[in-house]
């Protein structure tokens, strides 16, 4: 089974291929430009590196969030295009869930933080069970200091690692609260992986765990900055 992942909840998506076996290649995009701009290009470029074409491809995997709104839309919506034009299945993975796949087998529990603005983090907290992570705190849009108070309460340990763009943006007050505590994930590791989503999707697609491709929507968690201000206009 050959599996294409796409990740636009973050300014720096990208693509990943893979298999079974092995991860056949992956392609990161810092946005300085719109995801859709530049995102059905990378698509090409990864499956011709690659050798394949869309036919090969068996299911295709998409971030859902939560992430940047205009991200998710595009990534949803381009893999339900790729979805409908060739048959094939789809499968949705959380965003903070691949993030957190970075640090697989760890002993501390991983805190992945993304920036929602306006003071705010999506955040999830996860602990390493056997050979997969569980949720110890469900994704939510919350206040960094409480979400850090709450998580020291909900699981004591002697250190939390930190990943996500919401923990560089928090670092001191993070510190400050969580004092020696608080451990930071390195740059490279601070940031989803296609190749996660890839990985993770591919579990989903073996268990038979697909999306409805009608029904699918991004998870946004809170609403957006315009649908706010169309509620508050009517």
């Amino acid at each position: 089974m050959k599996i294409l992942a796409i990740d636009t909840s973050t300014m720096l998506g990208g693509i990943a291929v893979m298999d079974e076996l092995n991860l056949i290649a992956e392609t990161r995009l810092n946005v300085k430009s719109t995801h859709s701009e530049r995102l059905m290009t990378e698509i090409e470029h990864c499956l011709k590196q690659s050798s394949l074409k869309i036919s090969d491809i068996d299911v295709f995997a998409v971030a859902i969030g939560p992430g940047s709104f205009t991200g998710l839309r595009i990534g949803v919506s381009t893999v339900k295009g790729l979805s409908y034009a060739t048959g094939k299945p789809i499968v949705s993975v959380p965003t903070l869930d691949a993030l957190a796949l970075n640090f697989p087998y760890s002993r501390y529990p991983v805190c992945t933080m993304l920036d929602a603005r306006k003071k705010e983090v999506y955040a999830a907290l996860f602990g390493w069970d056997n050979d997969n992570f569980k949720k110890l705190i469900n994704e939510t849009s919350v206040n960094p200091e409480e979400f850090i108070r709450y998580a020291l309460h909900a699981a004591r340990y002697d250190k939390f690692i930190f990943a996500g763009e919401g923990a560089v943006i928090y670092k001191d007050k993070i510190i400050e609260v969580m004092g020696e505590k608080a451990v930071f994930a390195s740059p490279e590791k601070t940031v989803p992986s296609p190749a996660n989503v890839a990985s993770l999707g591919m579990k989903k697609a073996l268990r038979g765990e697909f999306s409805e491709p009608v029904s699918l929507a991004p998870v946004y968690i809170r609403r957006s900055e315009a649908e706010v201000k169309w509620k508050g206009s009517s």
